[in-house]
């Protein structure tokens, strides 16, 4: 498989959106380019940018990587994304509210009805509950895969808690402070306005009931989570508070947080703690990371939680090969961004045809995250494929398989100079009443010649993402 390079493609030459950084490059001396990736790390080390690695007794903490060549995409290629982008959360949201609702879509027979009544993602403390503004995901993530000039596909959609805006912004902050000059000839939309856009977004669909300006928090699972980082960094950013579940209580009626003034009501919770941990009283019984309460508060609309309790169903892997469907059913139009090909292994036939074919494709689990859980058949060994069909046996509903796709390229700076590494990108939508993306997003990056996976707990890194405002 060939790679699209969104520099230079094959026998195609320079594309058009890096012309003006290409002049700017030619410019450059390599010895200074090298010192200037030295700089951004120590940018990013003095600013505590880092993540931690599950599972890992020793460098829990790492630097995420970060590569100094912009990946650079047109106002026109942006456009279309958008408009693709902003079908699809449409469709989301209304089939987050159709399902704990009316189920149309299932006695429609759009959707098989086990595909929901047995998934875990599928809260059903939440049938008949209606968000305040009647809004379920406010932040989302899109991960997208490009394969050619103007083919882009969705690979998966983040709708619980999407992380990663923290470093899409802190990338933009290094380029500005160690490439000024390149900011002041190519004009680039900005991204460093979203902690602003979000508290706006969050404060738009705070519960009727609020009086005044809306009390916004951001709920953390505390310093050891591995996006603790971005938690603190978001808060900062909005303006508010950050709190831990030991830090809320739910006082007449309303979820109120410890202040030196005593307890302060809170309308919005921005929330980065998984729905099992939301309520002890109302899920797990052990958890020490929510509030207890806090369910029956939401229930009777005085408080609103981004993003809403069971949206996870919503980017289940399985109901991911669905979404065609999906936004058919909802917008009435064929989607504009195209899903990559997907086996459903929990179906007799598509589990044959995985299991005589792992070499080839990449197993995922269908509530995995962060390249977690998953095989990438072509670069696996032959126990690893072995030690998969076993999983896959013993609990096939638990996995879907796509091709391996020829993801795009883009270069990074090594010591030999610009080589093509493969990329994706998460663009940030906000939705309130409307929906805002941020033009951009963040762009992993494969650092390993030939790897196809960008997660930065599997090695990848980052890269700032242009988008030209032409």
């Amino acid at each position: 498989m060939v790679a699209f390079d969104e520099m230079r493609p094959e026998g195609a030459g320079l594309r058009q959106p890096y012309s003006s950084y290409e002049s700017w490059l030619q410019t450059q001396d390599s010895s200074r380019l090298t010192e200037k990736m030295r700089d951004a790390e120590h940018v990013f080390r003095r600013t505590g940018i880092t993540f931690a690695v599950y599972g890992e007794q020793e460098a829990a903490e790492r630097l995420i990587p970060f590569d100094i060549v912009p990946r650079i995409i047109s106002g026109a290629e942006w456009r279309r994304l958008t408009q693709g982008i902003e079908q699809r959360v449409q469709a989301l949201n209304a089939f987050l509210d159709d399902i704990y609702h009316r189920q149309e879509i299932l006695r429609a027979g759009r959707i098989p009805r086990e595909l929901i009544a047995g998934n875990a993602a599928f809260l059903p403390e939440m049938i008949g509950v209606r968000p305040p503004a009647g809004v379920y995901t406010h932040i989302i993530g899109v991960d997208i895969v490009r394969t050619g000039e103007n083919e882009f596909f969705v690979l998966e959609d983040n709708a619980r808690t999407p992380s990663g805006v923290s470093y899409m912004i802190e990338n933009r902050e290094t380029m500005m402070q160690l490439f000024p000059e390149l900011f002041q000839t190519i004009k680039v939309r900005p991204v460093e306005n979203y902690p602003q856009l979000l508290r706006q977004s969050l404060s738009q669909v705070a519960p009727r009931s609020t009086k005044g300006t809306p009390t916004v928090a951001v709920l953390t699972p505390g310093s050891y989570n591995s996006a603790y980082f971005e938690h603190a960094f978001l808060a900062d950013q909005m303006g508010v508070e950050l709190v831990e579940g030991q830090d809320l209580r739910v006082v007449d009626g309303h979820v109120a947080m410890r202040t030196t003034q005593g307890y302060k009501q809170i309308d919005v919770l921005y929330r980065r703690v998984d729905d099992d941990f939301l309520d002890p009283l109302t899920f797990n019984p052990d958890s020490a990371l929510g509030v207890p309460g806090i369910m029956d508060v939401y229930r009777a609309g005085n408080i609103t939680i981004a993003n809403a309790p069971g949206t996870g169903i919503a980017d289940d892997k399985a109901i991911y090969s669905y979404m065609p469907e999906i936004i058919e059913f909802y917008t009435g139009r064929k989607a504009i961004l195209g899903n990559i090909p997907t086996w459903r292994c929990s179906e007799a036939d598509s589990l044959k045809y995985v299991l005589e074919h792992l070499d080839e494709l990449v197993v995922k689990e269908v509530h995995g995250s962060g390249g977690y859980g998953m095989l990438v058949g072509p670069t696996s060994s032959k126990k690893e494929h072995e030690t998969f069909a076993a999983k896959l046996k013993s609990k096939p509903t638990n996995y879907i398989a796509q091709p391996t796709l020829a993801l795009s390229t883009c270069p990074i700076l090594t010591e030999q100079g610009l080589a093509p590494r493969h990329v994706d990108l998460r663009p940030f939508v906000l939705v309130s009443d409307r929906i805002r993306i941020v033009p951009g997003g963040l762009t992993r990056v494969a650092l390993k010649e030939g790897s196809l996976v960008v997660n930065s707990s599997q090695g990848g890194g980052t890269k700032d993402t242009w988008v030209l405002d032409d």
